[in-house]
């Protein structure tokens, strides 16, 4: 019968396994740990198929056995070293190094026992060594189990949870399995039957965890004290089989099969029962740290954590509250909690949630009295208490009734920086209910204000960023204003002469022209106020013959005031036209306002040193060299009585947009020329002249 059952069910597991390979193969999307999940399947699959056609003492499934481990190895050791970043883990890459060898001692015994027929008493030392090894992978791979699963951090221990509770099993089962056969010197056929059965009821479970996709990423707590208490478990475990199995062997031989199946099963049942549950790791962490630690908290890793949790930044990261009230509710194990700020009128308003599923607090009056008192003594509170009233240093406040009737809350902690309170961070209760200790008061203080320093710094940049975008558009406002001035003294001019040319119809189409190019230019401006200070219509730099723009340019400022255009009409310099438009058309009219009446200026084309030269010459008051230097394009800084100053300022800006310079040469008294130094286009034509430096 228990033949029977040990076919059926090996066979079952060999077909599920291989339909799991298949599966998790498809789902891999190249990843490394998937992959060697799928090849673990495969093996699993494999071993099983010679378990039930051969026997599980055949050297087949005793080939396939420790392939089988040393595939499941990999797959966690794949997990541990993609997730490491940059960590020392040598101890433990070094217990999976002795694990991989003794895994290739169990192959080498696996494979010559079977050829000592002959002589049972090497084969009898063989199989008691092989039992041995068993039992030493099956110790080791729960260790590295325990690892791996302590390590990984909280989000990423959902993604692995299923796997390492299937692979716990496996080997809980075969630690007993080797422990009994080693004890009891005897075939143990009942057991290695059974070991289809378990794994047919990991199937679900690693099923479930091959459709979850999700990144594994590791942190390191206290891991080596939690590892040496597991290796503590694990021998006492071993004693305690020894001596169980003893007494069941004193006890008769009818009962000593009967019992050590049910000692397995009981401890198997135990371990998938509670090994899941999240409040008994709760439990045995209060347990663990009350006993075993002389503090609750390691602080050095809650620090590093938390500041790890809190300064995490990008689009794909939870927002600033959500990341305070977790880093922080993993402090203390909570599962939810809420932020808290202060509002207008002394009331605290729900700011941020995490997890919380229970109603939310509405603004007390009561809260006008709190915020004070959290601000004078950083006070922690204790929700948990029956207490309606709360003192420290000397001062006493009523705990708000919106606060004290809050679901399952447990501690509030207030986020105080430079003396004032920028938050109040509620927690629910941990899975394993317990009252604030000095611990957690000290701990929480502290954070608290590591964490109202990142919440006022993130409010300061929200504020620095609306100043700058105030700023921006004061800027870009002084240039609008700077080029409406220059409109406004070319419409003034033109009124003026209208009174002496009125009557003149070439007068009356040039007025008609100038006062269109204006119109034009404040739709212009207007776009521009929209989309930014010195931005017009970009168009990709290509080869333009400048000469063009510069002639438009002389043409409408010839209205007001005389320009002259000379120099190389084939002249072309790789820019955008309508940039190269605006800054030329800056220089020229402060040209002009620097010029005396009918002084003309002078616009000239060439090339000077393989660049296209724009030069634009004055005659009027000139520069000194120390404005030129300290103040010319600066903006705000100008000679003219009633000027703006960001004329020049803008000029540059928009020729180092377009890959160029701009030079000045200016003498008091004589005048200035502007020299506008671009890349030059492929259709220049270099020869006819040349405008030296």
């Amino acid at each position: 019968m228990i033949t029977l059952l040990g076919f059926w069910t090996h066979a079952l597991a060999a077909l599920l396994y291989g339909a799991l390979a298949l599966w998790q193969l498809r789902q891999s999307k190249g990843e490394a740990s998937h992959r060697g999940l799928a090849a673990a399947f495969a093996i699993t699959a494999l071993w099983a198929g010679f378990t039930a056609l051969g026997g599980p003492q055949s050297l087949g499934a005793g080939l396939a056995e420790s392939a089988r481990n040393f595939a499941y190895l990999s797959f966690m050791y794949s997990i541990l070293i993609s997730a490491s970043e940059g960590r020392d883990q040598r101890p433990v890459k070094l217990v999976y190094t002795v694990l991989g060898a003794v895994i290739g001692l169990q192959l080498t015994v696996a494979a010559i026992t079977p050829g000592l027929i002959d002589k049972p008493l090497v084969r009898e030392a063989l199989e008691s060594t092989a039992q041995i090894l068993g039992l030493t992978v099956a110790a080791g791979s729960l260790i590295l189990v325990h690892n791996l699963y302590g390590q990984a951090s909280h989000e990423s221990r959902w993604g692995i949870r299923l796997p390492m509770i299937a692979l716990g099993a496996m080997w809980i089962y075969d630690l007993h399995l080797y422990t009994v056969a080693w004890l009891s010197r005897a075939p143990v056929e009942d057991l290695l039957a059974l070991r289809g059965a378990v794994l047919v009821i990991a199937v679900p479970m690693l099923a479930l965890a091959s459709r979850r996709s999700s990144q594994w990423r590791m942190q390191l707590s206290r891991a080596a004290t939690f590892q040496s208490l597991s290796l503590m478990a694990i021998f006492a475990y071993l004693i305690l089989m020894m001596s169980a199995n003893r007494v069941i062997e004193i006890a008769g031989a009818d009962w000593v099969r009967i019992g050590q199946v049910g000692l397995v099963f009981a401890a198997t049942l135990a371990a998938m029962i509670l090994l899941p549950s999240g409040r008994v790791r709760a439990w045995s962490r209060v347990v663990l740290a009350k006993h075993f630690f002389e503090h609750r908290y390691d602080y050095r890793e809650e620090w590093l954590r938390f500041t790890r949790a809190v300064a995490l930044v990008g689009e794909a990261e939870a927002p600033l509250g959500e990341r305070i009230i977790k880093a922080i509710a993993d402090i203390a194990d909570s599962p939810a909690g809420l932020l808290l700020v202060p509002q207008d009128g002394g009331r605290l308003a729900v700011a941020a949630r995490w997890n919380w599923q229970g109603s939310l607090p509405l603004g007390d009056p009561e809260d006008a009295e709190l915020l004070p008192f959290l601000e004078r003594t950083s006070h922690v509170l204790d929700l948990s208490s029956s207490e309606r009233r709360v003192a420290d240093q000397g001062l006493q406040v009523r705990i708000p009734e919106s606060l004290r009737h809050l679901p399952n809350a447990w501690a509030g902690i207030p986020l105080i920086h430079s003396d004032q309170l920028v938050g109040l961070v509620i927690l629910e209760y941990p899975r394993v209910r317990r009252p604030l200790d000095w611990e957690d008061f000290d701990l929480f203080r502290t954070v608290g204000i590591q964490a109202a320093s990142y919440l006022a710094e993130a409010r300061t940049q929200d504020a620095l960023a609306d100043a700058r975008r105030f700023d921006e558009f004061n800027r870009r406002f002084a240039f609008i204003i700077h080029d409406i001035k220059n409109l406004v003294s070319q419409l003034s001019l033109i009124i003026r002469n209208a009174e002496r040319h009125a009557h003149k119809p070439e007068f009356r189409d040039d007025m008609i022209a100038t006062l269109e190019s204006s119109v034009k230019k404040m739709n212009d401006l207007l776009a521009r106020l929209h989309r930014g200070a010195t931005n017009v219509e970009a168009e990709p730099a290509r080869a333009f013959r400048v000469w063009q723009t510069v002639a438009r340019i002389a043409q409408t400022k010839r209205r007001v005031h005389p320009v002259e255009v000379e120099g190389e009409r084939a002249l072309a310099a790789l820019t955008d036209p309508a940039r190269l438009e605006q800054a030329l058309g800056h220089l020229v009219q402060n040209a002009i306002d620097a010029s005396p009446p009918g002084v003309p200026v002078l616009i000239r084309c060439g090339t000077r040193g393989g660049e296209a030269a724009i030069e634009i010459v004055d005659r009027g008051e000139g520069m000194s060299a120390d404005f030129i230097r300290t103040r010319l394009f600066q903006p705000f800084a100008s000679t003219k009585e009633g000027g703006f100053g960001v004329g020049a300022f803008e000029a540059r800006s928009l020729v180092t947009a377009l890959g160029g310079r701009i030079e000045v040469d200016s003498r008091e008294g004589e005048g200035t020329r502007f020299t506008v130094l671009l890349p030059l286009g492929a259709d220049s034509v270099l020869e006819p002249q040349r405008i030296c430096a």
